[in-house]
């Protein structure tokens, strides 16, 4: 048995350097507190990726702070440590999702794609998501965010044989204090994401037949709201930090209500043996009709304005020096990254 913790952060926007720091802190506590080896925190760890002009400064080179606290804590505390970051990869910007292993071996997914208000802040990368962790002895599929939700991620880790899925999220809800009809609206969608997000883990572990650990971000967030100037975007990130047995069996959880925190279980690495079938449709939880038009609305919105934003060289990170990291950095090269200075 493999005994895995999940962090679930209550963090800042945009500020980089704190919501680091208490990464590391709820990592190295959770260390302390369940003796994992393994310890995954979500996506987004250096900055929750809501609508705002503030994440627009939020990225950081794909080797600097998040990278370099992630490989780490791996090395220091002797455990596999995953988190993902607004990575710069070369000419663009990824959701990019770390694996560090204590030898010092690093594996890297680009999330495929960015979730809706996203687009405007990165684009989507093309590898598969699963890697080989020689510290775990088995092949380990990564998901970032909504490619938890999306049944083609679970049949791409599944075809690439995971024996075990990690990774993280970052979701946030719809406003909860609009007025009038709208908050109807809106709280009846919040009602419907949270379900949604306590059922979700179990859901892939029944169609990828492994073993789950999954890491989400909780608490009040404020944003801006898309194509409405002025009108600000008050909400929660849902929790539902979760690890899973393959079966859907939740063996350690925190909710929404239940915050910051960590908590661990041990699970059975193993060959897939999937329980539901993979649907032939593109998501797994069955959401609305104005999750559906918010998804296609923002998506075509917010990859417009990255690409002319880009061609403007409009983001500030396109002054820095061009630099990128291959998605496996095997032990013998640990040295490299563990040197690395980038910001």
């Amino acid at each position: 048995m493999t005994r895995i913790a999940v962090v679930q952060p209550a963090l800042a926007l945009a500020r980089v350097e704190d919501n680091l720091a208490r990464v590391e802190d709820l990592v190295r506590d959770a260390v302390r507190e369940h003796s994992p080896e393994v310890v995954i925190v979500p996506e987004a760890c250096s900055s929750p990726n809501v609508y705002s002009r503030q994440l627009l400064h939020a990225a950081r080179p794909v080797d600097g702070q998040p990278f370099q606290l992630l490989t780490r804590l791996a090395r220091e505390l002797g455990v596999v440590v995953g988190g993902g970051f607004l990575a710069v990869r070369g000419a663009h910007t990824y959701g990019t999702y770390v694996l560090a292993e204590p030898d010092g071996a690093v594996h890297l997914h680009d999330k495929d794609i960015p979730t809706a208000w996203e687009q405007n802040y990165y684009r989507g990368g093309d590898d598969d998501g699963v890697v080989h962790s020689d510290a775990l002895g088995a092949r380990i599929g990564l998901m970032s965010g909504w490619e938890w939700a999306r049944n083609r991620t679970s049949r791409r880790v599944l075809a690439g044989g995971a024996q075990l899925v990690l990774g993280g999220m970052c979701w946030p809800s719809f406003p909860t204090n609009w007025p009038g009809p709208l908050r109807k609206l809106t709280e009846h969608e919040h009602a419907l994401w949270v379900r949604q997000a306590h059922e979700l883990p179990g859901q892939v572990a029944r169609r990828t037949g492994v073993a789950v650990a999954h890491a989400s971000h909780v608490g009040p967030i404020t944003g801006e709201t898309p194509l409405a100037p002025g009108l600000s975007w008050p909400t929660v990130m849902v929790g539902e930090s979760q690890i899973c047995d393959r079966d859907g069996t939740i063996l350690a959880r925190l909710s929404l209500e239940d915050g910051e925190g960590h908590v661990a279980a041990d699970v059975r690495i193993a060959a897939a043996e999937p329980l539901d079938p993979i649907a032939d449709r593109f998501w797994i939880p069955d959401f609305s009709p104005l999750t559906h038009a918010a998804w296609h609305g923002m998506n075509a919105h917010g990859n417009l304005r990255y690409r002319i934003r880009h061609a403007r060289q409009g983001f500030g990170w396109q002054a820095w020096p061009a630099g990128d990291l291959p998605d496996e950095i095997p032990a013998s090269e640990a040295a490299v990254g563990a040197a690395a200075t980038t910001p």
